[in-house]
């Protein structure tokens, strides 16, 4: 475990998670911060990853949903499929 504990911020939806995921990344990329605040860095950014991944799924999910009928078969188009 890190001395400086990662930011242990809820985001307030899947927008503001990926605006700070990408700040964090180029604040990494620079290189210019300790290897501590680094660690810490990308603590949180992996708990942001986390929760966009969760976002995705659920949206995945609702569209599906959606794309059936009451009897929950298919309406004539393919479900989302995301490149991993």
């Amino acid at each position: 475990m890190t001395s400086e504990q990662p930011e242990d911020i809820t985001p307030k939806d899947f927008e503001d998670a990926l605006k700070t995921l990408e700040a964090i990344v180029r604040e990494l990329e620079q290189g210019d911060l300790s290897l501590e605040k680094s660690l810490a860095r990308y603590e949180h950014g992996v708990g942001l990853a986390r929760f966009c991944n969760s976002k995705l799924e659920e949206a995945e999910k609702r569209i599906e949903v959606l794309q059936t009928n009451e009897d929950g078969e298919p309406v004539g188009r393919k479900p989302l499929e995301l490149d991993e």
